[in-house]
C-alpha cells in the first residue's frame, strides 16, 4: 500500500507538471517572437578586410577583391592539366591575408597545438573574441555565463596536410581538425557554458547558425550567443571538384544575375555576430547595431538533383521567415542574394524572389537586389554572415551598394514578372517613416536553405554616450590601452591612430570612456593623457614608436582590483568638486544624498559650502570641513564604481575612515553623516581646551614652524606629503592660522 500511495502521489505530481509545461508551451507559441539584437560583429574577408568597417568601405568603393592564388600554400602548379584533375582553369579567387598569423600565446595555446589546429578554428576563435570586445563587453564578465556558440564550417581539409603529423603535434591533430571542436574550442577558451554546436550545411551554413542562435535565445537556452562561420581552403580540392563540373567562372568572378554569368568563384572568410534578446540588450546597456526580426530554414527535398536548387523550397523559406518576423513582403526594402553567378542557380533564385517579394509592390518601390559575392567571391560557410554584416552596415549608413560585373541583367530571368530590380548602381536607402529592412538568403549545396530578415535598430537605440549615467570627461583625459605584451599595446595605439584619421568627428570623451570601461584589461598597460585631438595623436605616435613623451606605461601584477584610501583633512580648497557636481550626474546624485543625510546635523548647505557662496561657513571650521570632505569622498567613490572600478578593500583616516565605512557598507549614509557631523562638532566645542587644524606643508617644515609653540602645539597626523594635522591649544592654533595665511600656506 505504501508503494501504491507513493506511486499515486508521483503520478499526480507528474500530471500537474506536464499540465504546467503544456500551458507554458502554448503561451510561448502564442506570443510574438522577441526580436534579437545584434550587439557585436567581427570578420575577415578577401581584399584585406579585417572589420565590418573595412567590408563596408570595400563594397561602397566597388572593390573587386579577387586575386591570384596565394604563394604560401604550394598551389603554383594548380592550373596545369593533369591526368587526374582535368583541364586548367583561372588561377584566381578570394583569399584571406596572413592565414597563418595566429597568436597562440594570447589564448594560452602552445605553438605545437596551434600548428595542429585547422585555420578555421583559429580564425573563429579570434573573431569570436573580437565580436565580444567590439560589443564593449569585457570578456572576463562572460566566463561561466550561459553564452552559446553556434559555429559553421564546410570542411576540414587541413587534416590532409597533417599526414603524417609534424613532430610533436600527434596528440593535438584529432582535436585540431575535428568539426565538433570548432565550437567547443571557442566555448572552452572563453569559458562559455551555453549550447555549443558546429554546423555544416555547405553554403547556407552561417545563416543556419544564426537561425539556431536566435531560436536558442528566444527559448531561454542562452543569454548571449555567438553565431557565424568560416572557410579557409587549406588545399585546392574545391577548385578541382567544381572545375570538373564546369561550375567555376572562367575569369574567377561571380557575375551575379548577369547575362554573362558563367559560374561561381571560390573565396574564403570568417564572420561572427554576437546576439542578445533585444530586451536584455536594452537592460544591459549594450549598443544595438541591428535587429534580427525573423529566420527560417528548410530543405529542397527530392528536387531535380542532389545539389540542384529548388525554387518552390526557396519561396517557402522566404515566406516562413516573413511569418516568423510578423511582416509582409512589402515591408522589406532589399535582399542580399545568394547570387553565386551560376547559369542554373541565379535564375531559380530570381524567380523565387519575384514570386515572393516582387508581387503586389509599387513599381516606384521595387525590391532592391544585391550580391556581395560580386566583390569577394563565394566565401562558402562565411557567405551568409557576410551578407548580414553588409546589410547591417548599409542600414546604418542609409546606402545600398551596387553589384559588380553586371553588363545587363540575366536574359534567363523575366524581370517584368515582379517588382525586383538589380542594384547595378549604388543608391541611397531612404527612410520611409519606419525601420529599413532587408532579407538575406543562403542556399546550400546540401539542399538546406536559409533566409533571415534584418531590421534597422530601433530609433530609441542611440549609441551609449558618456552623459548617460556616466561622468562626461573634459579637459585632460586618460586614454588607456592594454595588451598581453608591450608590442600589443603599441599596435593598439597604432590602430587607435587609424581610427582618429578615419573618423575625424569622433567624440574624444566617449572614446576615453569606452577605452576605460568597455575593454578587457590585460597586464601590459599604457595611458596617453590628452585634452584635444592633436595632443592625443602625438601621444599615440609616441606610444606606437616606443617613446615616452606624454605616455604612462606599466605592467599590472598581483592585485587585479584597486584599494580605495580615504585621507583626513588637509586636501580641501574653496570650490573643490563644484565643477564635478555640474558635469557628472553620478557624482551630483550621490552628493545630493550626502547633503540630505547631513541636513539634520548642520545649519549650512553642502553645495553652498563647496561653491564658496557668500554668508556660509568656510572650510577653515573643523565642523564644516570634515563633513564636507566626507561627502566628497563618498561621492567620488560612487563615480569610480559607476566606471566599473570596484575596490577590493577600503581604508581611511579621520573622516576618511568614516567615508571608508560607508563605501564598504559598514555604515549607512545616514549613520555616516551622523558620526562625522557630531564628531567634528565635538572637536569644535573642545577648541577652547584644545583643537586641531590642517597645514598644507611637509611634516618636517611644520615641525620647524611649531618650535615657537613648543609644548602647546604638536603634529597629530601626517595625511600626505604636504598635509599635516596639528593639534593643541586653541589660542596657539589661532596664531598658527594667522601665520600660515600670511605665508600663503593653506
Amino acid at each position: 500500500m505504501a508503494n501504491e500511495e507513493t506511486l499515486r502521489e508521483y503520478l499526480k505530481w507528474v500530471t500537474a507538471d506536464l499540465h504546467q509545461a503544456r500551458q507554458r508551451l502554448q503561451e510561448v507559441e502564442a506570443a510574438d517572437p522577441e526580436p534579437v539584437a545584434i550587439v557585436g560583429m567581427s570578420c575577415r574577408y578577401p581584399g584585406g578586410v579585417r572589420s565590418p568597417e573595412d567590408l563596408w568601405e570595400l563594397t561602397t568603393s566597388g572593390v573587386d577583391a579577387i586575386s591570384a592564388f596565394p604563394l604560401d600554400r604550394g598551389w603554383e602548379s594548380l592550373g596545369e592539366a593533369t591526368d587526374s584533375a582535368g583541364p586548367s582553369f583561372a588561377m584566381e579567387g578570394g583569399f584571406l591575408d596572413d592565414v597563418g598569423g595566429f597568436d597562440p600565446a594570447f589564448f594560452g595555446i602552445s605553438p605545437r597545438e596551434a600548428l595542429a589546429m585547422d585555420p578555421q578554428q583559429r580564425l573563429l576563435l579570434e573573431t569570436s573574441w573580437e565580436a565580444v570586445e567590439r560589443a564593449g563587453i569585457p570578456l572576463e564578465t562572460l566566463r561561466g555565463s550561459r553564452t552559446g556558440v553556434f559555429a559553421g564550417t564546410t570542411g576540414q581539409d587541413y587534416s590532409m596536410l597533417l599526414q603524417p603529423p609534424p613532430e610533436g603535434t600527434g596528440g593535438y591533430v584529432l582535436t585540431g581538425t575535428s568539426a565538433s571542436v570548432v565550437s567547443g574550442r571557442i566555448a572552452y577558451t572563453l569559458g562559455l557554458e551555453g549550447p555549443a554546436v558546429t554546423v555544416d550545411t555547405a553554403c547556407s551554413t552561417s545563416l543556419v547558425t544564426l537561425h539556431l542562435a536566435v531560436q536558442a535565445l528566444r527559448a531561454g537556452e542562452c543569454s548571449l550567443a555567438l553565431a557565424g562561420g568560416a572557410t579557409v581552403m587549406s588545399t585546392p580540392s574545391a577548385f578541382y571538384g567544381f572545375s570538373d563540373q564546369g561550375g567555376l567562372a572562367a575569369d574567377g568572378r561571380c557575375k551575379s544575375f548577369a547575362s554573362t554569368a558563367d559560374g561561381t568563384a571560390w573565396s574564403e572568410g570568417v564572420g561572427v555576430l554576437l546576439l542578445e534578446r533585444l530586451s536584455d540588450a536594452r537592460r544591459n546597456g549594450h549598443d544595438v547595431l541591428a535587429v534580427v526580426r525573423g529566420t527560417a530554414v528548410n530543405q529542397d527535398g527530392a528536387s531535380n538533383g542532389l545539389t540542384a536548387p529548388n525554387g518552390p523550397s526557396q519561396q517557402r523559406v522566404i515566406l516562413q521567415a516573413l511569418a516568423d518576423a510578423r511582416l509582409s513582403a512589402e515591408d522589406i526594402d532589399a535582399v542580399e542574394a545568394h547570387g553565386t553567378g551560376t547559369r542554373l542557380g541565379d535564375p531559380i533564385e530570381a524567380e523565387a524572389l519575384m514570386a515572393t517579394y516582387g508581387q503586389g509592390r509599387s513599381a516606384a518601390r521595387p525590391l532592391r537586389l544585391g550580391a556581395l559575392k560580386s566583390n569577394i567571391g563565394h566565401s562558402q560557410a562565411a557567405a551568409g554572415v557576410a551578407g548580414v554584416i553588409k546589410m547591417v552596415m548599409a542600414m546604418r549608413h542609409g546606402t545600398l551598394p551596387r553589384t559588380l560585373h553586371v553588363d545587363t541583367p540575366s536574359a534567363q530571368v523575366d524581370w517584368s514578372a515582379g517588382a525586383v530590380e538589380l542594384l547595378t548602381e549604388q543608391m541611397e536607402w531612404p527612410g520611409r517613416g519606419e525601420p529599413r529592412r532587408a532579407g538575406v538568403s543562403s542556399f546550400g549545396m546540401s539542399g538546406t536553405n536559409a533566409h533571415v530578415i534584418v531590421e534597422q535598430a530601433p530609433a530609441d537605440e542611440a549609441p551609449r554616450t558618456s552623459s548617460e549615467g556616466t561622468p562626461p570627461l573634459g579637459g585632460a583625459m586618460p586614454f588607456v590601452l592594454s595588451g598581453k605584451s608591450s608590442d600589443a599595446v603599441a599596435e593598439q595605439s597604432a590602430r587607435l591612430l587609424g581610427l582618429l584619421s578615419r573618423q575625424p568627428d569622433v567624440a574624444l570623451p566617449d572614446m576615453a570612456w569606452s577605452l576605460a570601461t568597455a575593454r578587457t584589461r590585460f597586464t601590459h598597460r599604457a595611458a596617453v593623457v590628452a585634452s584635444e585631438r592633436d595632443e592625443l595623436a602625438a601621444g599615440l605616435n609616441a606610444l606606437a614608436d616606443g617613446r615616452g613623451s606624454g605616455v604612462v606605461r606599466g605592467v599590472a601584477a598581483g592585485v587585479t582590483r584597486p584599494v580605495f584610501v580615504f585621507p583626513g583633512q588637509g586636501s580641501q580648497w574653496v570650490g573643490m568638486a563644484a565643477g564635478l557636481s555640474e558635469s557628472s550626474d553620478v557624482f551630483a546624485a550621490r552628493l545630493a544624498e550626502c547633503g540630505a543625510a547631513l541636513e539634520p546635523f548642520t545649519d549650512w548647505s553642502l553645495l553652498d559650502v563647496l561653491r564658496g557662496e557668500p554668508g556660509v561657513p568656510g572650510l577653515d571650521r573643523v565642523d564644516v570641513v570634515q563633513p564636507v570632505l566626507w561627502a566628497v569622498m563618498v561621492s567620488l567613490a560612487e563615480v569610480w564604481r559607476a566606471a566599473g572600478v570596484v575596490p577590493a578593500a577600503v581604508m581611511g583616516h579621520s573622516q576618511g575612515e568614516i567615508a571608508a565605512a560607508c563605501v564598504a557598507g559598514g555604515l549607512s549614509l545616514e549613520d555616516g553623516a551622523r558620526v562625522v557631523a557630531l564628531r567634528s562638532r565635538a572637536i569644535l566645542e573642545l577648541s577652547g581646551l584644545g583643537g586641531m587644524m590642517s597645514v598644507g606643508e611637509p611634516a618636517d617644515e611644520v615641525r620647524v614652524r611649531l618650535a615657537r609653540w613648543e609644548g602647546r602645539l604638536s603634529v597629530a597626523a601626517v595625511n600626505g606629503p604636504s598635509s599635516v594635522v596639528v593639534s593643541g591649544d586653541g589660542d596657539a592654533l589661532e596664531e598658527l592660522l594667522l601665520e600660515c595665511k600670511a605665508d600663503g600656506v593653506r
